[in-house]
């Protein structure tokens, strides 16, 4: 009987040296990709680049540099917009996957292929490959982590078609004398925009405002203390993103962060959530990231402030105009109905028709996310909804 071969390869692999044992001189364009690194450290809107370029060293069409907290992804940056989506994907279906959870227990001091990690026939049977990557153009990959002081770990990964073999000796060496570069830089890259985003949210938080900063898909990259005290009866910090303990003001939220990859816009929205018990209802305003922001805030997409409807008297038609993404005319008559007016009369104190009164109020429920007068007058009066 021939003796059990082993789950995965132990990882044995050495390379040639300089003289008396020192490490390699690196090339005039292995040189200039490091500088670009560390540029890349304090300017984190240069990483894309700087992956494509490690991508091409490796011969791989698509590369990926993830922040993760165990095989959990907090963030990432690519090499394309496809990718971004493959990577989104992968995350949301493979989150504890065979390949990632390997790399991160082997603790390697370089770059490992998957023959390193996993087997043969783990390939031809795990859904991960047959089912997810090989059928999109994939499947064979190098990969390093490098594990922090926070301890978070930064993981760069190579992609290509597993028809275009899996990565040489010779390869996993020229990536081998980036990694240390690579592992400073991430290092401090992350360190400076976390440390501007925690500012941030401390900020808010001397405000008085319950907020928190979202990245890629929604999730959370920092939240404040008054934030913190939301969870879990209002929201949720879920693995793939931030979430919203009420269905419905859950799915107006996952709307909001949708858009077409995790580079796309965010919408200007308020978004309710109901009264739970003795908890009022609370307004979640989701400011996007944009313009000169975003250089700032390269990981970040979005600004989440949260706002406790607390306030028992009947608020200004100015107040339910901030609250929400009002119009004027929606905001005037939102207020008269949370002061007890019918349609007609608040039709007939604004000067126009009942039916116009009628459509402007069908707007406002739209953009509350209520469907009754009743539900918009119990939380613009900070009362329990009845929906």
């Amino acid at each position: 009987m021939n003796a059990p071969q082993p789950l995965f390869r132990p990882v044995v692999r050495s390379f040639a040296l300089g003289a008396e044992g020192a490490a390699p001189i690196p090339s005039a364009e292995t040189a200039a990709l490091i500088d670009r690194i560390y540029e890349a450290a304090a300017v984190p809107e240069l990483w894309r680049a700087v992956l494509i370029d490690i991508a091409r060293l490796a011969g791989a069409p698509e590369a990926v540099m993830i922040v993760s907290t165990g095989t959990r992804f907090r963030d990432w940056v690519t090499t394309s917009p496809d990718f971004d989506a493959l990577v989104l994907a992968h995350f949301e279906r493979f989150p504890d996957n065979i390949r990632t959870r390997r790399l991160l227990e082997l603790r390697h001091p370089g770059f490992l292929t998957d023959l390193d990690v996993v087997s043969e026939e783990e390939i031809a049977s795990d859904p991960l490959y047959q089912d997810f990557l090989i059928p999109r153009g994939y499947g064979a990959g190098t990969a390093t982590a490098v594990m922090v002081p926070s301890g978070d770990s930064v993981i760069v990964h190579c992609e290509r078609p597993v028809a275009q073999g899996h990565f040489g000796a010779d390869t996993l060496a020229a990536l081998d004398e980036l990694r240390p570069h690579l592992a400073r830089a991430a290092l401090l890259s992350a360190r400076l925009e976390m440390e501007r985003i925690v500012t941030t949210t401390r900020t808010l938080e001397l405000l008085g405002l319950p907020a928190a900063v979202l990245g890629s898909g929604g999730r959370l990259l920092a939240a404040n203390p008054s934030l913190v005290a939301l969870m879990p009866h209002t929201l949720s910090d879920q693995p793939s993103r931030l979430a919203a303990a009420d269905p419905a003001a859950d799915r107006l939220l996952r709307e909001a962060l949708g858009g077409p990859g995790p580079a796309g816009p965010v919408p200007v929205r308020s978004i309710p959530i109901p009264a739970r018990g003795e908890r009022p209802p609370v307004i979640l305003h989701l400011v996007p990231v944009r313009g000169a922001a975003h250089d700032v805030f390269t990981r970040a997409r979005a600004v989440l402030v949260a706002t406790p409807v607390v306030a028992r008297e009947v608020p200004s038609a100015e107040v339910v105009q901030g609250l929400f993404d009002l119009t004027p005319a929606e905001s005037r008559l939102a207020a008269l109905i949370a002061a007890g007016d019918a349609p007609v009369s608040a039709a007939a104190k604004l000067g126009i028709t009942p039916s116009t009164a009628r459509s402007v109020l069908k707007r406002v429920f739209q953009k509350t996310g209520v469907s009754r007068q009743a539900d918009l007058v119990g939380l613009l009066t900070g009362t329990a909804l009845t929906g």
